[in-house]
């Protein structure tokens, strides 16, 4: 766990003018009691970084002081704008989610942009959303706890299950999603689950899964048509919204050179919390599949959050 320390707590009357410190700040489901920004949404706490603060007046030649930059808290120890949506910062029982780093610039709507012609917020401000309340005083610590997304690959493959022939698509996958969050930067741990074609076996572990709040849960094969295969409509059920396009892309993208591709039964929706994706089960297709689910992956976890559009 990594801490770090408040040096100072603010809050203003006004939208778009300086917050001036006060002794401490109430958070609620509501965000801070007597803020300009208190309400629903997902910006209800900025925060800002002394760090920041002190590399902008380095470079405009100015001093600043807490809160002029419209920051309900300011930071000392951690350089904030390396979090990500979905981090957890926690005092005492205070829990905030952050939910976006920067935001669009308000130009000569701000005072400290109008004074320097910059401003250090849109880049490196931090936003976030009140998950639990209390109160929050300069000098308290913060604990920051990552995000750590939960994978899990399931092979559907009765030979596989009894060691006819070994399982190559399902090791991929995990390459290839270990290869995606390291670039992406989030810390993960994958599972792998090896079941034969068997609709009560994938049941189980899919709801297993499930209330377990796996972030993505991918299968391969039985995506076909053949008497064995039973992946799409064993999943199919358990989904409370479909995500039809992705499989539609991927089906019409490489059936124009192998007209099988467009055979595939393939779905992909949201079940709880988790992300559920059905892949054939080829070595080839595990590549090709995935090469178009993973740039989405982090706009569908914002649209999760409530957060993307």
């Amino acid at each position: 766990m990594q801490y770090f320390k408040i040096l100072s707590v603010n809050i203003s009357a006004q939208k778009g003018e300086a917050k001036r410190p006060v002794q401490e700040i109430k958070l609620t489901s509501e965000g801070i009691e007597s803020d300009a920004h208190v309400g629903k949404g997902h910006r209800q706490v900025s925060l800002l970084a002394i760090e920041s603060i002190r590399q902008f007046e380095a470079q405009s030649g100015k001093k600043f002081a807490y809160g002029d930059f419209a920051e309900n808290i300011t930071t000392e120890g951690f350089l904030l704008p390396t979090a990500k949506p979905g981090d957890r910062l926690r005092c005492g029982t205070v829990e905030l989610e952050v939910t976006q780093i920067g935001k669009k610039c308000h130009g000569t709507g701000c005072s400290v942009f109008t004074h320097t012609g910059a401003c250090v917020m849109p880049k490196e401000g931090v936003f976030a959303r009140v998950i639990c309340g209390g109160k929050l005083q300069a000098g308290d610590l913060f604990e920051f706890s990552p995000k750590k997304y939960k994978i899990d690959v399931i092979t559907v493959s009765t030979r596989a299950y009894e060691g006819i022939y070994a399982d190559l698509s399902g090791p991929e996958m995990v390459r290839l999603l270990r290869i995606f969050c390291a670039e992406k930067g989030w810390p993960h741990e994958v599972s792998t689950h090896l079941i034969p074609d068997d609709a009560t076996a994938l049941k189980s572990v899919l709801q297993r899964l499930i209330i377990e709040k796996s972030d993505f849960i991918f299968t391969s094969g039985g995506t076909g048509i053949g008497p064995n295969d039973i992946t799409p409509e064993t999943v199919e059920p358990l989904l409370q919204k479909k995500i039809p396009g992705i499989m539609e892309q991927i089906r019409l993208k490489y059936g124009v050179q192998n007209r099988a591709a467009l055979l595939s039964r393939s779905v992909a929706g949201l079940s709880g919390e988790s992300l559920v994706f059905t892949l054939p089960g080829s070595l080839k297709a595990a590549g090709e599949y995935l090469s178009e689910i993973c740039p989405n992956l982090d706009h569908l976890v914002l649209m999760r959050m409530g957060l993307g559009h």
